[in-house]
């Protein structure tokens, strides 16, 4: 696909098209679920540029790299499907499949090793790298979230909704395994913190 023009005028009236011509409401769960997506990619794409720069010492941070840049592109994926009006099919349509979902749960498993067990939840934030993993988690789940509702009143291959869920997880513990091979802070939650007095 080529695009040569960025404005089309055509969603000026709040519609736009799914992929097959489908005119729908901008706000519709559809646009909602593959938004957010394209919303999460974004952040995906931060973590990236946040861990540029340690890909040159950090051999953690090139395999960081290598996985992201995949992500990203399952991402584009799974947005051209629910970008795509139901029942519609075209040449080349890309597809999630099972083997994503295993390839997430192995990535989980192998940085799992290097981690000790949680004892408290996380504090999101920490380091720069970590601190966006734990965005681009929080995204993922509100599209997921998003995703489930769209099933319940249109098709959604359930592998999609699989891949978001599992790839959520897969964030949370790639913001924990780049807080301890990048020697970035984790900080857990305190029941009931109190103001420390001077």
């Amino acid at each position: 696909m080529r695009i040569t023009k960025v404005y089309t005028r055509t969603g000026d009236a709040g519609k736009t098209r799914l992929a097959g011509g489908q005119q729908v409401w901008k706000d519709s769960l559809r646009v909602e679920a593959y938004g957010t997506i394209d919303e999460l990619n974004a952040v995906v794409g931060v973590v990236r540029v946040m861990n540029a720069d340690a890909q040159s010492v950090n051999p953690a941070a090139s395999q960081l790299e290598e996985e992201l840049l995949w992500v990203q592109n399952k991402l584009f994926d799974v947005g051209s499907i629910l970008a795509t009006a139901p029942g519609q099919t075209f040449k080349n349509m890309p597809q999630i499949a099972a083997q994503d979902v295993t390839r997430l749960e192995k990535l989980i498993d192998r940085c799992q090793k290097d981690l000790q067990p949680l004892k408290e939840f996380i504090l999101p934030g920490g380091g720069k790298v970590s601190g966006f993993l734990h965005q681009a988690r929080t995204v993922c789940r509100r599209a997921e979230r998003l995703c489930v509702a769209l099933s319940k009143v249109e098709p959604v291959d359930p592998l999609i909704i699989k891949f978001v869920n599992r790839l959520s997880d897969t964030l949370f513990v790639l913001a924990r395994w780049v807080a301890k091979t990048q020697g970035e802070p984790e900080f857990l939650w305190e029941r009931n913190a109190v103001k420390k007095t001077e």
